[in-house]
């Protein structure tokens, strides 16, 4: 006797909900971080090295414009009160024992001091410019890494498509959807590990670049400030 096919369709038992899972934990493969990293292929070598060298410069620098930034205004006041007493040597002191671009700048004018209130400005001024390019060190390779890593990513990409495409042409265009598929996915892995390297970097760099412009911005009224005292006595 035949039994209809839409019958035995019906008499099938469903699969158990405990083999689904086995099947869908075989079958599925789970793509880590260090997978992702080693299917970029060899280009991922100089993104990942960009990306230790921004890290590096980001924190150092950001530590030292933080030391370089305290409150310049109880340094001032000491000075200018001992200014105004005629104790040039205890201002220098207090200068001396501060050690920021605000203090060098002081201590710069105070040892200029009997010149003519130009020289003393042009002095004060010099050391603040040797200071912006100390806090600025190391800001341009930063600046140029958030610009390269993105195009190193976008050249391995390239290679990668390239190479992809290549296969294609070998197979006479028989290769597989999933071998395609797979090509073009691991290509594109360099282009966003460039972005990710690159992103940080360019936002690391205004960060940096915002907190130099406070430091000069006090700069510029510690200076200004310091050549009213000393024209003072003479109102």
């Amino acid at each position: 006797m035949h039994h209809h096919p839409l019958a035995l369709l019906l008499q099938a038992q469903p699969l158990p909900a405990d083999t689904l899972s086995r099947i869908t934990e075989t079958d599925v493969k789970t793509v880590t971080l260090a997978d992702l990293v080693l299917a970029g292929g060899p280009f991922m070598v100089p993104i990942v090295l960009l990306l230790l060298l921004a890290i590096y410069i980001f924190v150092e620098r950001y530590l030292t414009i933080r030391r370089s930034n305290p409150d310049p205004e109880p340094l001032m006041r000491q000075v200018s009160e001992y200014i105004r007493h005629g104790d040039v040597q205890r201002a220098l002191m207090v200068c001396e024992a501060q050690q920021s671009p605000f203090s060098r700048m002081l201590a710069k004018g105070l040892r200029r001091l009997g010149s003519p209130l130009p020289d003393i400005f042009a002095s004060i001024e010099n050391e603040g410019k040797l200071e912006i390019n100390r806090l600025e060190k190391s800001l341009s390779l930063l600046a140029t890494i958030s610009g390269a890593a993105p195009m190193v990513g976008f050249l391995g990409t390239v290679t990668g498509l390239i190479s992809a495409f290549m296969t294609i042409s070998q197979f006479e265009g028989t290769v597989s959807p999933s071998l395609l598929a797979g090509g073009i996915y691991e290509a594109m892995v360099t282009t966003a590990a460039g972005l990710i390297v690159g992103i940080p970097a360019y936002v690391g760099y205004n960060i940096l670049t915002n907190m130099i412009a406070n430091v000069i911005s006090k700069m510029e009224l510690i200076s200004t400030q310091f050549i009213d005292i000393l024209q003072e006595p003479a109102r």
